[in-house]
C-alpha cells in the first residue's frame, strides 16, 4: 500500500494568514452606528441587550462623536493660526531685526514675510532669508 505524503505548504503552521483591509484604518461615528444597528439588528429576541448596556453604547457614541468635533475644531483654529502668524509678522517689514548667527549678532531691515509649510521667513534687504523665530530683538528702523 502507497501512502501520498503530506505537501509541507498545507499544515496549518505555514498557513499564511489572510491580511486584514479595510478603506480606513481609522473607525468614525459613522461606523460606530453601523457596528450598533447590526448589534440591535441581530440581538436575540429572547434575550435583547440589556438597557445598561445600550446606553453605555450610546454614550461611548456620543463622547466619540464629541471628540471628532474637537478636531475638526482644533484643525481649524490650527489653520487660522498659521494665517494669523503670517500677519503678525508682516508688522516686521520696514523694522531692522536682529538675530544671532554663531558668536556674531547680526541685524538687517525686514523687505517680505513668506509663508511655506507652516514656517515663517522673513526676506531681509541684505538679499537673505531666516526663520522668524532666530530674531532675538525687532527695532524701528532710525
Amino acid at each position: 500500500m502507497t501512502t501520498n505524503p503530506i505537501d509541507g505548504s498545507l499544515w496549518l503552521t505555514n498557513a499564511v494568514q489572510p491580511e486584514r483591509k479595510t478603506g480606513n484604518q481609522i473607525l468614525g461615528k459613522d461606523d460606530f452606528l453601523k457596528i450598533l444597528l447590526a448589534q440591535l439588528e441581530n440581538q436575540d429576541p429572547l434575550n435583547p441587550m440589556e438597557d445598561k448596556d445600550f446606553i453605555a453604547q450610546m454614550a461611548s457614541f456620543s463622547s466619540l462623536e464629541q471628540m471628532m468635533n474637537i478636531a475638526n475644531l482644533m484643525q481649524q483654529w490650527m489653520q487660522a493660526s498659521s494665517r494669523d502668524a503670517l500677519l503678525r509678522y508682516s508688522e516686521w517689514i520696514g523694522k531692522t531685526v536682529h538675530w544671532q548667527d554663531g558668536e556674531t549678532m547680526m541685524s538687517a531691515v525686514v523687505q517680505s514675510v513668506m509663508q511655506k509649510d507652516g514656517q515663517v521667513t522673513i526676506g531681509l534687504d541684505n538679499g537673505t532669508t531666516i526663520a522668524a523665530d532666530a530674531v532675538v530683538k525687532v527695532e524701528q528702523k532710525g
